[in-house]
């Protein structure tokens, strides 16, 4: 906070012992250090408790997020579960037809590599 020496410290000490005296000094540090503590401590009471709101807060969110992940996951697995039974009723596979989709994706570019070579 406040980046203090030694040597500052000495002359604010001095400068302390000149203006309050001898006799008052020693009260004066047990006010200044009971104030210190008192001003730590609300501190830190402030910063739990925004720690707390925003930890529960994150956890809400966290909770919201896993369950939108949960239902986007059993969506997903459903459906294709549905997809492979459906597939498997009017015999197809996905390996079939994935190979038909990549053979054909072949032939197209086949040809297009013959008409480059007819441009060019």
């Amino acid at each position: 906070m406040f980046d203090l020496g030694t040597q500052e410290l000495i002359l604010i000490f001095i400068v302390a012992f000149l203006v309050f005296g001898p006799k008052k000094l020693p009260e004066l540090g047990r006010a200044l250090g009971k104030g210190m503590r008192e001003l730590k401590a609300a501190m830190r009471g402030v910063k739990e408790s925004f720690e707390e709101a925003g930890a529960a807060d994150a956890a809400e969110e966290i909770k919201k997020t896993k369950a939108s992940l949960e239902e986007s996951i059993y969506k997903s697995i459903e459906s294709n579960l549905g997809r492979i039974e459906e597939e498997e009723k009017t015999g197809e596979t996905g390996g079939d037809e994935l190979d038909r989709k990549n053979s054909e994706g072949d032939q197209e570019k086949g040809k297009k590599d013959k008409e480059t070579d007819r441009d060019g």
